[in-house]
């Protein structure tokens, strides 16, 4: 498996907080949402902290890597080429999906804005180490993956989230990105228990760890990454560092940025309770033995690309074909199309309003819808701040109930477009000024005039499809 690069104590950069993250002592690394930075035009602050000898890490959030279709060559060739502006040691993604539908199975392609759990079962772990083996051959550098959180439950599954996860570094070689909040959150809305999943997955994968606040509604924890770390967050990344030493420690904010104080406080407990533990890093040589724990396995090379090898970047065209003639492609491909199937009803539920698939808490399941509404009212509202301005206190519940039936399928941007084209077809805001002004935001930004009677009744006909 290579040896691991040392990161130390980290936070998450955001631009909201950029100026505090540069003053903040004690800040080893940082770690960057990949999709909010372009790899040719990299933010002043990145750069500032870069030359200061700062280790900056791109995270990705939306490749989908276990989703039912294999990865998007063109995502994978953007991430690879932030790495490499960046000077990375690694890049980092989640085991989610985040999309569903389209020509495997023959539905629309529905997104779903946000991350959601994959089933533990055999077949989307086929799926999933495919998938990780097509991204590892095109990205210049190692990659690791990270355990989410989950406010619903796939019925049937059939591993553990520790032997799910065991079996995938067995299998591809994987690093693992550890979100010890998301072992929490998992625990209280699932009652898995964390340390069972540290004791069932090989720490010697680890390659850093991620800790986040979140809160507590109505029996259900939402890892918000807007609250302070808890207790409870802070003694599972005890138990964890009580096992092994990660080479990194990060601290994730998202929202409410509290002032630079409290970020600083929070850092420092973390690196309290790190500095408690006196385990040992495991000694890797290769991808062969380590101290504790056993063997690795030996059948996986060793994965030693770095970001300044920029020449080794795989380009969209160069990525291979999949062999369909292959016993094990055509088994595989059969696994997609039944994780597909199985994906695209749960997020046609979620996002579309269609009957929830049988086996699932219905309960959770609107949680979970409601949850996916309100991230896309607050991410359209950043990147559309026109909106809430000129809608006032009326843009959040008329966005939501915007989105009770009508799922994303074109980004954020083309979300923010799309809902003002319908309130203006509906002849809202009721206040001309406002309407006027939405009118000429939206004109500004399509480029045309909004649709005629036959172009709205052609939406309204792919609308009822989709709710089907």
């Amino acid at each position: 498996m290579g040896d691991m690069a040392e990161l130390g104590i980290g936070i998450g950069w955001r631009p909201e907080i950029a100026e505090a993250v540069e003053a903040l002592p004690g800040v080893d690394w940082v770690e960057v949402v990949a999709e909010n930075i372009c790899a040719d035009h990299l933010p002043d602050s990145l750069t500032r902290l870069r030359e200061r000898g700062v280790t900056v890490v791109p995270h990705g959030v939306s490749l989908g890597l276990g989703g039912a279709d294999r990865p998007d060559p063109a995502r994978l060739a953007a991430l690879g080429e932030k790495a490499v502006a960046l000077g990375a040691p690694l890049v980092t993604e989640h085991i989610a999906f985040v999309r569903a539908g389209g020509p495997l199975t023959a539905s629309p392609l529905l997104e779903a804005g946000h991350l959601l759990p994959v089933p533990r079962t055999r077949d989307a772990l086929d799926v999933l180490c495919e998938n990780v083996r097509i991204a590892q051959d095109a990205l210049p550098v190692p990659l690791a993956l990270e355990n989410i959180a989950a406010l619903i439950a796939w019925p049937g599954e059939e591993l553990t989230e520790g032997q799910f996860l065991a079996e995938l570094v067995e299998r591809t070689g994987v690093r693992l990105l550890i979100d010890v909040a998301n072992l929490h959150t998992n625990h209280v809305n699932h009652g898995e228990d964390p340390a069972k999943a540290l004791s069932e997955l090989p720490v010697e994968a680890i390659a850093y760890v991620h800790v986040a606040g979140g809160v507590e509604r109505d029996g259900v924890w939402h890892d918000t990454h807007a609250h302070p770390v808890p207790g409870a967050v802070l003694d599972v990344l005890a138990d964890l560092t009580s096992r092994v030493s990660p080479p990194g420690v990060l601290l994730e904010r998202d929202d409410d940025f509290p002032p630079a104080e409290e970020l600083a406080a929070e850092l420092t407990v973390i690196r309290g309770t790190v500095a408690r533990q006196t385990v040992a890093p495991p000694l890797l040589i290769g991808a062969g033995a380590r101290v504790s724990g056993g063997p690795m396995p030996t059948s996986i090379p060793p994965r030693t690309r770095t970001a300044a090898a920029a020449a080794d970047v795989v380009t969209p065209e160069q990525l291979p074909e999949p062999r369909a003639t292959d016993d094990v492609s055509v088994s595989c491909d059969a696994a997609r199309q039944r994780l597909g199937l199985a994906q695209a009803a749960l997020l046609s539920a979620l996002v579309a309003g269609t009957p929830a698939p049988e086996g699932f808490d219905s309960r959770r399941l609107g949680v979970q819808s409601r949850a996916l509404a309100a991230k896309r009212a607050g991410v359209v509202a950043k990147v559309a701040p026109e909106l809430p301005e000129i809608l006032g206190r009326g843009f959040r519940p008329a966005f939501l109930a915007y989105a009770r039936t009508r799922p994303m399928t074109g980004g954020y941007r083309r979300d923010a477009l799309d809902f003002a084209e319908h309130l203006l077809l509906a002849d809202r805001p009721e206040d001309p000024a406002a309407r006027r002004r939405l009118t000429e935001w939206w004109q500004d930004r399509s480029g045309s005039r909004p649709p005629g009677r036959a172009v709205r009744l052609a939406r309204a006909a792919r609308h009822a499809l989709v709710r089907r």
